[in-house]
């Protein structure tokens, strides 16, 4: 939703509605408790309290000790530091002296005792905690017997205020836990889809500019001796320019595909035009469209960095699908010189990329110098890889294709 000026009232309304109901209550939400203290005050303003200058002073002090224990529990440091353990333990002091004293009303201090000790512990000190302050409060309403309410009921309703308050807090903790991971999770697809997108363009107008340039030269050379011949490097580079821009639009919307059969017969124009010879020799039955996608990638990037690069006279495409796994190896006769690193920040570029792209979907990359010269690039993937291609849906996309440079 557009946060500027266009914004209607009632929208912003909304979404601050929709943003701020997800956020925990705040340690202003348990100050109104201390309301089931007036019993007490009023006792003691009446001067129905013996000794009423300790009880005010022990009001006082559970009150100011009530609040502070409550604020540390929002703050995960302050709530996990000793001086809470040690704060609660002088409210627990102050609750049970002041139970024992006077009786009463202010036995109603053990239910706010535990709701402070709700916003500090949790799981096994909470369970413990919670029970021994309802025995201890069952207890001296037994022994003072001039409650308001049943020494089980004082039990109980100790037990039950801590056990909701630290149930609520840790509920809401999650939630806002939850909505931080849904917040990473849109940054992260955000910049994955940035990174797709980036590998597709630099893939695609890299292969396709280097093609046409490959063409252009070509046209220039055949036009002086033989104009049919240069109409048709014309009329290839017109065709690669259209290709060009339907794979654009496709790598915008994220639903391009690969063919190795596809790629191969491209190779052949590319490399033919380059005055490079061609070979292909493939083997195997049809492959899953996922290994043709990734191989397709490869012969694609493996032609661009011949033309680019190697000066080869020669370049094979030996495909061998045959067994649990299909290799595809790329070999030119050029001088093996390495293309130049990719530029900083360019997401996607050389060898790595392409490594990491056949490496999730089970396969492998090897690429340097071969034994007689020139450039080897060996591509290996298992036959089936429908795993890779359920993860690639599963994420709302095909996988972002792989790029290569020597």
């Amino acid at each position: 939703m557009p946060r500027n000026g266009s914004e209607s009232r009632k929208e912003r309304y909304r979404r601050h509605r929709e943003e701020g109901r997800l956020g925990p209550p705040g340690p202003y939400a348990l100050l109104p408790w201390l309301l089931i203290g007036l019993g007490s005050f009023s006792n003691l303003f009446q001067g129905e309290t013996p000794n009423p200058w300790i009880g005010g002073l022990g009001l006082l002090t559970f009150n100011s000790l009530y609040i502070s224990v409550v604020f540390r529990g929002f703050v995960r440091e302050k709530r996990e530091s000793p001086a809470s353990y040690v704060l609660l333990a002088v409210m627990a002091v102050v609750t049970c002296g002041l139970a024992i004293g006077y009786g009463g009303s202010w036995l109603l201090f053990f239910p706010l005792l535990s709701l402070a000790c709700g916003t500090i512990l949790r799981h096994r000190q909470l369970a413990l905690g919670l029970l021994g302050l309802a025995i201890v409060a069952s207890l001296i309403a037994v022994w003072r017997a001039d409650g308001d309410s049943d020494p089980w009921t004082i039990g109980y309703g100790t037990f039950i205020s801590g056990a909701v308050t630290a149930a609520i807090l840790t509920l809401s903790e999650t939630v806002m836990e939850l909505r931080a991971t849904r917040q990473e999770l849109a940054r992260t697809a955000v910049e994955k889809e940035r990174l797709r997108f980036s590998r597709d363009l630099h893939d695609l107008l890299g292969h396709t500019l280097s093609v046409i340039v490959v063409k252009s030269e070509a046209a220039r050379r055949l036009a002086p001796r033989d104009i049919d011949a240069a109409l048709l490097q014309v009329a290839d580079i017109e065709s690669v320019g259209r290709q060009a821009l339907t794979e654009i639009r496709e790598a915008v919307t994220g639903y391009r595909e690969g063919s190795l059969a596809t790629e191969l017969d491209r190779a052949r124009s590319a490399l033919t035009a380059a005055g490079v010879e061609p070979v292909v020799r493939r083997s195997g039955p049809p492959l899953a469209p996922q290994a043709e996608a990734l191989l397709g990638w490869v012969v694609r990037e493996a032609v661009t960095n011949v033309v680019r690069h190697s000066n080869a006279t020669t370049c094979s495409f030996v495909v061998d699908g045959t067994g649990e796994r299909v290799r595809l190896t790329v070999t030119d006769d050029g001088r093996g010189q390495a293309a130049e690193p990719p530029a900083p920040g360019i997401g996607g570029t050389g060898l790595k990329g392409l490594t990491e792209r056949l490496a999730a979907a089970g396969g492998s990359l090897t690429a340097g110098p071969g034994q007689g010269g020139g450039f080897v690039v060996v591509a290996e993937l298992p036959v089936d890889t429908t795993d890779a291609a359920d993860a690639a849906d599963a994420a709302g996309r095909p996988a972002p294709p792989p790029t290569l440079g020597r």
